[in-house]
């Protein structure tokens, strides 16, 4: 469970470092990159520490696929939430399609 915290944590801050800028397109170019490494940097400090403590327990496919989901899902609100775009029935069949590779990563 601390891995899957970690992983949502870092997702945050990854998705907005990525796209958060967007709101902002009247920032010149080499301020949204610095301040976007700034924010991957914290972002870093949960992944990092995420894939260490999961490792272990999860192999490093599941551990990646883990993170495509939680990415996904914070994605899916951040651009809902904070960029006012709307969710197309073709974004939920591609999520599903996603859901179906956990299955399949996680089937022994």
């Amino acid at each position: 469970m601390k891995t899957v915290l970690l992983l949502t944590v870092s997702n945050i801050f990854m998705t907005i470092a990525w796209y958060g800028h967007l709101k902002h397109k009247d920032s010149t170019l080499w301020k949204v990159i610095l301040i976007s490494w700034l924010i991957a940097f914290v972002e870093y400090c949960f992944q990092v520490p995420a894939n260490r403590i999961g490792h272990g327990h999860f192999s490093a496919a599941q551990l990646k696929i883990i993170q495509e989901v939680i990415s996904l899902i914070v994605f899916v609100v951040f651009s809902i939430v904070y960029l006012k775009e709307g969710i197309r029935w073709n974004y939920v069949v591609a999520f599903f399609m996603i859901i179906g590779a956990v299955f399949f990563i996680f089937k022994k």
